[in-house]
């Protein structure tokens, strides 16, 4: 859901919103989040990233805003960086995974916007995952489509999830 009047990008910088949101071309783009199935997957995912970040030389951010045009801020449910890039107050630069976590609120077109915009701004690794069905899916420009091996593996790191032990601790 957006709201009918247009933000300016100094507005929404030097505004806190709860919850965050998007700003798409001068709208803001409410995010759904909030309800059980969503925080536990997204928590799990985080905990998960975390607790290998020293070994894989990355760092975990759950809900960073990242300037992904000259007029577009997405914030990912969770991103991951390498420790060596740069810290900024809004990213500027594409993370090496983008993970967006299905609600039950969110719709086809509202995701395939977000996966465009994380595609055009260059992530390489971008992830979807549906605490519901317990499925994910890897993300390109040739579309979705679900590992075979049920690893999430980020390409060119050593970053890997393994769904089943993730959805395990789901339970």
């Amino acid at each position: 859901m957006s709201t009918a009047a247009l933000v300016s990008i100094g507005e929404y910088l030097s505004t806190s919103y709860r919850p965050d949101r998007d700003l798409v071309d001068g709208q803001l783009i409410e995010r759904n989040v909030g309800e059980y199935d969503h925080s536990r997957l997204q928590g799990a995912l985080t905990t998960w990233l975390t607790n290998r970040q020293r070994a894989w030389n990355i760092r975990v951010l759950p809900e960073q805003r990242l300037r992904v045009s000259a007029t577009r801020f997405r914030i990912p449910d969770v991103c991951v960086i390498s420790r060596n890039q740069g810290i900024e107050p809004v990213f500027t630069k594409p993370p090496l995974v983008c993970i967006e976590v299905l609600s039950k609120d969110d719709t086809l077109r509202s995701m395939q916007d977000r996966i465009d915009d994380y595609l055009a701004f260059g992530v390489p690794n971008i992830w979807v995952l549906d605490p519901v069905t317990r499925r994910a899916y890897i993300c390109s420009r040739q579309g979705l489509r679900e590992p075979e091996d049920g690893m999430l593996r980020a390409s060119g790191t050593p970053i890997e999830i393994s769904l089943p032990e993730l959805f395990q601790e789901m339970d």
